[in-house]
């Protein structure tokens, strides 16, 4: 694995960890009719989001780098942005959306990065995460109508 492909895998791992916090602020302040909707979507999120942490972080230690784990590294690595505190339920599904978008495209570069030095097992783990990303892009912008 390259310099490149563990600073793209850092940056998964660091949105990744913000994204925990940020999901768990919407589980615990999402009000309105859709309340149980929501706080169970979040919460599976979040649960995913734990799982992709763990297995990014690994994977990069298993080659001999090393995951950020700070929470000023994540904050300074983080291409996504924390939750202001204020969104109301549709503004939480917007912004998730928005999110996930950016990962995907991340994801693309790093998939396409892995495919060239030939790091197949990185490839299909981003490739995973992407694939169930745009499962729930499909599924949130349908909530959003």
């Amino acid at each position: 694995m390259s310099e490149k492909l563990a600073e793209v895998l850092n940056t998964q791992i660091a949105n990744w960890s913000l994204l925990f916090t940020k999901l768990h602020n919407y589980h615990w302040y999402v009000k309105g009719p859709q309340f149980f909707t929501l706080h169970l979507k979040f919460e599976e999120l979040y649960t995913e989001t734990a799982l992709h942490v763990d297995n990014l972080a690994e994977r990069l230690l298993a080659l001999g780098f090393s995951p950020v784990a700070t929470l000023h590294e994540i904050i300074e690595k983080a291409t996504v942005k924390d939750a202001a505190g204020n969104e109301n339920a549709n503004e939480m599904v917007r912004t998730l959306v928005d999110d996930f978008g950016i990962i995907v495209g991340e994801l693309k570069e790093g998939m396409s990065i892995a495919d060239r030095e030939g790091d197949e097992t990185t490839g299909d783990m981003l490739l995973e995460i992407h694939s169930s990303l745009e499962k729930h892009v499909w599924m949130l912008k349908s909530y959003l109508g």
